[in-house]
């Protein structure tokens, strides 16, 4: 009787295994092995930089020719160099982008309205009447953005402001995300001309409480190139669509720096700017 009871047992298992195998041969989907060694060669960052949600989700797409080796903001030449022969297409080439910070306005410049006393985070501080600061558009500097950044790109500086390099930024938008008061922009490195201000009070008294903040006076429009530059909701914008006549002729005349040129970014020194920095 047991041995009765065994036989069958191990016909069913049998008959399950045998059908198992020939639906894994009958509804298995082929993978590229490619993708895994694409993979491989990948940072493993998954910092989403690229637009994909994932290292291995950019290599499939890699693989598949919908994207070149070069929108991996994050490989090294080296990398992409190797990626590129493994699939025997050209790396491409891919703008290079970066976080930029709308705001000057550090501890040095700035009126402290209060003292905030509480979890070290910007985003706690923002969530009591805005934080300490008169401007309430301004930096908290708490650095929620240093600590979101995966790749060290941000510095706080002695003066209470997040600094960017540019050559470790990989524009992934976590110091975008981790920003209460929505400083962080990721724009082409390319795109030199900058306010570093985000004050919407149209008011000469601004700069009571900001030294470097914009005062929507319209001189950077005068001297800037026809429709570069308009003055809205007490801020400069400027229209990047036209970024190719672009100069520093527009912060000539600024009376607070809040229009900025940005040049030599690719030389930023970030031992310099840790100097003194104030880590939070």
């Amino acid at each position: 009787m047991i041995l009765i009871s065994v036989a069958i047992l191990a016909g069913t298992g049998l008959v399950f295994a045998i059908l198992i195998a020939l639906a894994n041969q009958k509804l298995r989907v082929w993978e590229d092995p490619r993708i895994d060694q694409v993979t491989a060669m990948l940072p493993g960052a998954n910092c989403g930089a690229c637009g994909l949600p994932g290292c291995r989700a950019f290599a499939e797409q890699a693989v598949g020719g919908k994207v070149n080796p070069a929108k991996c903001n994050v490989v090294t030449e080296i990398g992409l160099g190797q990626i590129a022969s493994l699939l025997g297409v050209a790396a491409g080439q891919q703008e290079k982008r970066v976080a930029r910070l709308l705001c000057a306005g550090g501890n040095n410049v700035t009126v402290q309205q209060a003292e905030y006393r509480g979890l070290n985070t910007c985003a706690a501080a923002a969530t009591v009447s805005g934080g300490g600061k008169a401007c309430s558009w301004g930096c908290l500097s708490h650095g929620d953005c240093a600590v979101a950044c995966t790749f060290g790109a941000i510095v706080m500086t002695d003066t209470g402001l997040p600094v960017v390099d540019p050559a470790l930024c990989t524009a992934c938008g976590d110091c975008v995300d981790s920003c209460p008061k929505n400083l962080f922009v990721i724009q082409p490195l390319e795109q030199k001309l900058i306010v570093q201000c985000s004050n919407l009070v149209v008011s000469d008294d601004i700069r009571a409480i900001c030294l470097v903040a914009c005062t929507a006076c319209g001189k950077c429009v005068m001297d800037a190139e026809s429709g570069l530059i308009s003055v809205a909701s007490g801020v400069a914008v400027i229209d990047y669509s036209m970024n190719d006549v672009a100069d520093t002729k527009a912060t000539a005349r600024c009376p607070t720096g809040a229009i900025v040129w940005v040049e030599g970014a690719q030389s930023f020194d970030m031992n310099a700017a840790m100097a003194g920095s104030n880590t939070k």
